[in-house]
């Protein structure tokens, strides 16, 4: 799939969750509860993938990337366990690894430095063709959105 198809499946996506699902946005839901939504979304987009929610596994081992932990010295060397909040791929290895997407509140006040560095690890260390950060919420009491391309 080219970015530019896979573009098209993410804004449908999101079309649809603004049109069935904009409650979420209003209310400043979680943000689980509106990235499983837009996964929802998204799985009829791609139905020769599979769409998961903080999927933490690299086959069967739990995945991890070589990146510091938020909150821990800047010496600690372990990789660091993690949970994108989606992920678009075929279960049970690295060589269909299609899209992660880190998903942020607008409302929220944490800077999406952390996730953009996790997505360029997510396409360097488990061969994620593509990666995205997206922004969602209510700007001016209507949906808004942001996409960036890692």
């Amino acid at each position: 799939m080219t970015q530019q198809e896979l573009e098209a499946c993410l804004n449908r996506a999101l079309d649809e969750l603004f049109k069935t699902d904009l409650h979420l946005l209003h209310v400043d839901s979680s943000e689980r509860s509106i990235s499983h939504r837009l996964a929802v979304h998204l799985m009829h987009e791609t139905p020769e993938y599979d769409v998961d929610c903080e999927y933490n596994r690299d086959g069967f081992d739990i995945k991890r990337l070589g990146l510091y932990e938020r909150d821990t010295k800047d010496d600690n060397t372990e990789a660091v366990t993690v949970f994108p909040d989606i992920i678009i791929h075929r279960r049970g290895g690295n060589k269909n690894n299609l899209l992660a997407i880190e998903l942020k509140k607008w409302s929220s006040n944490i800077a999406p430095d952390y996730d953009l560095l996790k997505l360029n690890a997510f396409r360097k260390e488990l061969q994620y063709t593509y990666a995205v950060h997206i922004t969602l919420g209510m700007v001016d009491k209507a949906p808004a959105r942001k996409i960036v391309w890692v």
